[in-house]
């Protein structure tokens, strides 16, 4: 196993596509079905699939495992108790592993919260999104303020680590209101959030009401104004932001989304999933069939559900090492990137991106100022050009 094999780690996404509702701003490969789905059928699958993806990646320590979706928590306990078993059979998980689940903060979801814990999760990370209920309802969600706040409660009373996400330059939405939204989030004692501004994504109900002039979002100077406040509020709190949109505690980042960052390996399992695997230096990119029921019938007929399975050149590898390590306010390190085969960074350009305060090279490590990051399109533009 070469370092490049296991620098940034390694962990197991697994993606679970069924919810209840579409949220009008997701476009995440997420589905509403009118019966449930055949649980037993899909762990099947999953075991499958997992046994499949062990044998592209080799023998492992995955020091993170993520339920995401879609909504993970309509899974029954046995079910996630299921994949994780089969995620140790296929690979060794190491003592202190992150384990994630993805959780919608409703009642019936909170419900099963000690099930998902007697099953091996530590970690929950609750789509809460806003703190206001008037706002709930426009963002599509299904929980109220008061259902969001008391899953917050009874996941910190069970779970070791709490996570929750909140999506701000919402319609309307001005920095002093966000600003108290975001201090009462912190005030719930959470040691990570996710804080996500809001965009129009191609293909969803938002995108619809956008173009036909129905939704107006802030324009670039006041979504600057809420990410200034962002960046303030969370700073004075303890919790620096650790990555562009994530803010945590020392200490208590995400394990497994650092691994992504840091350019790490991952299987990815289940409809939809995304990975990066391999062995000896070679690394592939792995897309699996996005439709649940098409993934389902591809897997029990095939023993893995991917449908494209592309290895990636030393440029490419590079490539994304940069643009996934920019985003960390810990930087890259180019030694790293000169390894994997990308082409030097001119240091004429990281020179005048540092005269205007957006970047720093210390030693071989380049990272983005904070000041960089609401550009930081821009910035990784002038990098790469």
């Amino acid at each position: 196993m070469t370092a490049q094999d296991t620098a940034g780690g390694f962990g197991v996404y697994v993606h679970w596509p069924f919810c209840l509702a579409k949220c009008p701003y997701c476009d995440f490969n997420s589905h509403v079905r009118q019966a449930p789905p055949d649980q037993a059928r899909y762990v099947a699958a999953f075991r499958r699939e997992i046994a499949h993806m062990r044998a592209l990646t080799g023998p492992r320590t995955a020091g993170s495992v993520f339920f995401g979706g879609g909504t993970p928590s309509l899974m029954a306990p046995e079910t996630v108790g299921a994949i994780l078993d089969a995620i140790r059979e296929a690979w060794t998980l190491a003592p202190d592993a992150e384990i994630t689940l993805e959780a919608n903060p409703t009642s019936v979801e909170a419900g099963r919260f000690r099930g998902y814990r007697a099953a091996g999760v530590n970690r929950v990370s609750l789509g809460v999104q806003a703190l206001d209920d008037g706002e709930l309802k426009k963002l599509g969600r299904m929980h109220t303020v008061d259902e969001a706040l008391g899953a917050v409660g009874i996941a910190r009373s069970i779970f070791e680590r709490v996570s929750f996400d909140l999506i701000y330059a919402r319609p309307g939405q001005n920095p002093q209101d966000w600003a108290r939204e975001l201090s009462r989030a912190i005030d719930e004692g959470c040691e990570h959030l996710s804080l996500y501004q809001l965009t129009i994504e191609p293909g969803t109900a938002f995108e619809k009401l956008y173009s036909a002039g129905k939704l107006l979002i802030p324009d670039d100077e006041h979504a600057r104004a809420l990410w200034d406040v962002t960046q303030e509020v969370t700073a004075a709190s303890g919790l620096p932001a650790y990555e562009i949109s994530n803010h945590a505690r020392p200490g208590a980042e995400a394990r497994h989304n650092l691994v992504y960052w840091r350019y790490g390996l991952y299987a990815g399992v289940g409809p939809g999933a995304h990975g990066r695997v391999g062995q000896k230096g070679e690394r592939r990119a792995t897309y699996t069939e996005r439709h649940p029921e098409g993934w389902l019938k591809a897997v029990e007929a095939n023993g893995h559900g991917i449908v494209s399975e592309e290895v990636l050149t030393a440029a490419e590898q590079a490539d994304e090492m940069l643009l996934m390590g920019l985003r960390l306010a810990e930087g890259v390190d180019l030694a790293r990137h000169a390894a994997l085969g990308g082409t030097p960074i001119d240091p004429a350009r990281i020179a005048m991106l540092a005269d205007e305060g957006l970047v720093r090279l210390d030693g071989t490590r380049l990272k983005v100022l904070p000041p960089g990051f609401p550009v930081l399109n821009a910035v990784i533009g002038t990098l790469a050009g």
